[in-house]
Parts: C-alpha cells; sequence; structure tokens
C-alpha cells in the first residue's frame, strides 16, 4: 500500500512512442524486487499489450477503474483505459501521441485531486510533439500548474526540484533560452522560489529546517558588479530578504565551487539561477536515479529525470531505475502531504 493512504499512484502514460511504456512493464515485472508500491496507468491497454509482445515480456495488462488497481496489481499491470487509442510505434511519434499524452496528464490529475490515487508520476512527454499539436504551456511542470489551478481556483507557483540522495537542486528560472534569463531574473521570483522550497522541503520531505544556497549568476557569484551587477543588485538581496523571514539561505555563491562532495554536505537544496546551471551536476551525479518533484502544486508530482529516449525506444535497454525512484519518492512524500480539495 501507498504509505498512509492506502490509494495506489497514478502514472501517466507520457510519450507512447518513447520508453515510457516499457520502462512501466519493467517495473511492474520486477516489482518485489523493487519493492515499488502499487501503481496505475491512464494509457491505452493494449499498447502495453503490443509493446510486452514486442519485448517478449510475460506481463498480462488489465483494464481497471481506479478503486481497483490496488488489488490487480499483484497479478496484473492496471491500466485505466484513455478514451484515445495509441496507434504510435516504439521511436515513431505519430498524430495520436499528443492527444493520448495529454489526455492520460488530465485524467490521472483529475484522479489525484478527487482523492482516487495518492500521487501523480508522470512519464516522460516529447515537448517538440506536443508543440505540433498546439500545445500552448512551455513544458510540463507548466501544464499541471494549469490544471492545478483550474481543478482548485488557485494560482500555483511551480517549481522545479531535482532530487537524488547525492543532491538536490532548483532551477529558478526554467525553460527559457540562456539569452533572455537575465531579463526574467528578479528579487520576488528568488524569493517566492525560495519560500517555496523552504515550505515543501519542511512539510513534504520533513526536514525541519532546510539549508539553501543560492548559487550566483554570473562567474565568481558576479565579483562584486565587476562581472555583473545581478548578484549584487538581485540575487544578493533576495537571499537577505530570505533570511530576515527566518529561512537559512545563504548565497549568492560561486557556482563552480557549490556542487563538490564536501561543499553538498552543508546544504540540503541548492537554487540556481537558470536550468542547465542546476541540472548538469545533478546529472553528472545521479544520471539514472534522480528524480523531478514538483513542489508548489497542491498534490505530490514525481517523474523520472530523463526525457524519451527515441533511439532505444522498443529495445529493451532502457534503465527503469529512475522510473522506480520517482515511485518511491512519490509513495513516500505523499504520505505526509494533504491534498486541496477542487473548488466548489
Amino acid at each position: 500500500m501507498t504509505p498512509g493512504s492506502g490509494l495506489p499512484l497514478a502514472l501517466t502514460l507520457g510519450e507512447p512512442a518513447g520508453i515510457g511504456p516499457e520502462l512501466t512493464l519493467a517495473v511492474w515485472r520486477r516489482r518485489a524486487e523493487f519493492r515499488v508500491p502499487p501503481f496505475y496507468v491512464v494509457g491505452d491497454p493494449d499498447l502495453y499489450r503490443d509493446r510486452a509482445r514486442t519485448l517478449g515480456l510475460d506481463v498480462p495488462v488489465k483494464a481497471i477503474v481506479a478503486a481497483d488497481a490496488v488489488a490487480t496489481f499483484d497479478h496484473a499491470l492496471p491500466v485505466a483505459p484513455l478514451d484515445v487509442k495509441v496507434s504510435a510505434g516504439p521511436g515513431k511519434p505519430d498524430e495520436s501521441s499528443a492527444p493520448a499524452a495529454i489526455t492520460s496528464i488530465r485524467r490521472a490529475v483529475a484522479d489525484v485531486m478527487a482523492g482516487r490515487a495518492a500521487a501523480l508520476v508522470t512519464n516522460p512527454i516529447a515537448k517538440n510533439v506536443l508543440y505540433r499539436s498546439g500545445f500552448a504551456e512551455p513544458g510540463h511542470t507548466e501544464f499541471l500548474a494549469r490544471l492545478a489551478e483550474e481543478a482548485t481556483g488557485r494560482a500555483a507557483h511551480p517549481v522545479m526540484l531535482l532530487w537524488s540522495p547525492e543532491l538536490a537542486v532548483v532551477p529558478v528560472t526554467i525553460h527559457l533560452p540562456l539569452k533572455d534569463v537575465v531579463a526574467h531574473l528578479s528579487k520576488d521570483l528568488i524569493v517566492d522560489t525560495g519560500r517555496i522550497v523552504a515550505h515543501d522541503l519542511h512539510d513534504r520531505f520533513g526536514i525541519a529546517k532546510p539549508r539553501l544556497v543560492v548559487a550566483g549568476l554570473n562567474p565568481h557569484a558576479g565579483e562584486n558588479g565587476s562581472l555583473g551587477e545581478e548578484d549584487r543588485d538581485i540575487v544578493a538581496p533576495a537571499v537577505a530578504a530570505l533570511r530576515a523571514e527566518g529561512i537559512d539561505a545563504i548565497g549568492p555563491l560561486p557556482a563552480d565551487t557549490m556542487f563538490h562532495a564536501r561543499a553538498r554536505a552543508g546544504y540540503d537544496v541548492a537554487l540556481c539561477m537558470y536550468h542547465d546551471q542546476a541540472l548538469i551536476p545533478i546529472k553528472t551525479l545521479a544520471f539514472d536515479h534522480g528524480v523531478n518533484v514538483t513542489l508548489g502544486l497542491p498534490f505530490v508530482r514525481t517523474s523520472p529525470d530523463h526525457g524519451t529516449a527515441f533511439d532505444i525506444a522498443g529495445t529493451g535497454k532502457a534503465d527503469p531505475s529512475s522510473l522506480v525512484a520517482a515511485l518511491i519518492l512519490a509513495a513516500q512524500l505523499s504520505a505526509h502531504t494533504r491534498q486541496l480539495v477542487p473548488a466548489q
């Protein structure tokens, strides 16, 4: 059972032409070895049957409703059917890919918000495939924030946390071209992000006094303005504001000295100013088992920290470690999180 709830986890389909379906099959097949909590997939049962045959895996698949997922999990992969039939083959996204991926996310979020599932775990999507279908959000995280707002009537500020036992990082700006980062970076954005991180590390991860380190934007954290004024004029005042609120935050620090083992022992999470500043160190240290956690939502969401890997889809070579870690972490976090009910 999922700790503290007895509810299953809701796992999305992701991009059907990617490695998500075969990872799902592999994890269920080795569920006892990996000690994963019960989950069900929101997807097309025939896709999983076909992919199991392609890979030569003996995995029974059963169409279910969420309420039957836990009872089904021991003897078959539970799949809550979509209204969308998937025709995409491994490595070959087609016109069914985007509608199926989007519908799966919507349905899984609805199940979590309605109390039918304990938490949301999302398989990777291919943003370029979604964009070609008219998908308007920059990415997965922003779409989930919109769905949360639609369900609760409350605006959400999603924060991307990349977590592993070795390192946890948060990019303050996320899906932006590097040339646009400075225009979007502000004291308020850093402070709002730091507040959410400190709150959720306390309430969800059970860290009594979260320790935040904040990376500088520029080399050497700007050298007091000689290598860029942003660290002096934006980042440092944001750190001061967080400290004034009682949050244990230090910075800005030079990013090139923040991620060695001795430095990592001194903090719980690193706030970074842009996407690659955060993701390069964690993917170097924990490429196969890092987990993407979205903070600031009214429900728990985790995801493997990898992409769709079209080049190896259908080969059985994909490593399930990150999906296993995402499922286990989602169960642990949901045991400490009170879900918010939808607006009436």
